[in-house]
């Protein structure tokens, strides 16, 4: 097949043969997937800013939502995504797979860490009332923020199951893959957080 009618970015490289191949379709058609995410998440923020003047007396968000750990979360998650790319760089480069498995553990290490500190976020909102049956507000915030925390933690176990894979069966075609497509589900996360934290967090404080 010529190079010239590949999708941008959803290759291996001539250097990964058989996989490159399956990659053309494979990863494309897991793009196209992940928009039925992309439909749900775009659903649940329409919710949530309908329902956010639904405060019912209780706590909003200038009182709930801290911007320092909101920024902090953030600047983990996306940095998270650089270390993916750097790990399917060194897939489609490296002949050795260490590099790929090193920033593959620094994404995952931030990735974990973003999700411990959104964790800690909503702790200390039940410690001041914000709970999800308090109002619309936070009902609809719980509905959509946790949702994306869920799948950071879903991307973190794909990662680890792509590690084992590796150990059982060697750098084949089917981890190959799989590291291509949770590359693409880590940056449809980010694209989805991006939405959250401008429609959420700053919609929210503004």
């Amino acid at each position: 097949m010529s190079q010239t009618t590949r999708h941008p970015g959803l290759n291996l490289g001539s250097k990964h043969q058989s996989a490159d191949d399956q990659a053309e379709t494979e990863v494309f058609g897991f793009w196209v997937f992940m928009m039925s995410d992309a439909i749900l998440f775009g659903l649940l923020m329409a919710t949530y800013v309908v329902m956010r003047p639904n405060t019912n007396g209780g706590p909003g968000p200038q009182e709930l939502f801290e911007l320092k750990s909101i920024f902090i979360e953030t600047m983990l998650l996306l940095t998270s995504s650089v270390a993916i790319g750097f790990s399917h760089l060194a897939l489609k480069h490296e002949p050795r797979p260490v590099k790929m498995v090193l920033w593959l553990l620094v994404a995952m290490a931030l990735a974990l860490s973003f999700v411990g500190f959104e964790i800690h976020d909503f702790l200390k909102m039940f410690s001041e009332g914000g709970t999800p049956e308090r109002s619309g507000f936070l009902s609809a915030f719980f509905a959509l923020v946790p949702l994306h925390g869920l799948h950071v933690t879903f991307a973190c176990l794909w990662a680890v199951a792509i590690l084992v894979q590796m150990l059982v069966y060697g750098l084949d075609d089917r981890v190959k893959l799989s590291m291509v497509r949770l590359a693409v589900l880590w940056h449809f996360l980010d694209i989805v957080w991006i939405g959250i934290f401008s429609i959420v967090y700053i919609g929210g404080l503004a």
